[in-house]
């Protein structure tokens, strides 16, 4: 059997990330359905700029 290739390494981690962040939602206490795990996670970037947004 030949080995994965580095894309869908890539591809397989990326869903697992993105499931492991609903689920941490989820034991924090927010609501979250299934479609959750496949909407796109912010960049850093962008968090840092609705958190400075958010300090006035």
């Amino acid at each position: 059997m030949p080995a994965p290739s580095l894309q869908a390494k890539k591809a397989y981690f990326a869903k697992v990330r993105q499931s492991n962040y609903a689920a941490s939602l989820r034991l924090e206490g927010f609501d979250v359905t299934p479609a959750d795990a496949d909407r796109k996670l912010p960049t850093c970037e962008a968090a840092l700029d609705a958190y400075r947004n958010k300090q006035g």
